[in-house]
């Protein structure tokens, strides 16, 4: 009565984890740069500097030609919250 093949219950199809692919050093300093841009509609990732951006473009951009050594290279920061007494009344 159960030996029906159509009647059995498929198993489910075993799940490889996914491998996260590993960021180079270029890439992890460009996403940390200043001159980061991130990717917008159908615009790349790019940098924004205005000497970078002329030579490489937006939609050509490639962060292991120019990353490693860049002379453009600025860590991103975070601004501080202002007091009062930085205004200078």
């Amino acid at each position: 009565m159960f030996d029906d093949p159509s009647s059995r219950m498929p198993t489910p199809p075993t799940e490889k984890p996914q491998e996260t692919p590993a960021v180079s050093a270029a890439l992890a300093r460009f996403r940390a740069c200043r001159w980061y841009r991130a990717a917008e509609d159908s615009m790349p990732e790019c940098c924004c500097h205005r000497d970078v951006l002329p030579l490489a473009g937006a939609t050509g951009f490639d962060p292991e030609a120019w990353c490693p050594d860049c002379t453009f290279y600025k860590v991103r920061r975070t601004p501080r919250k202002r007091t009062t007494d930085d205004y200078g009344y």
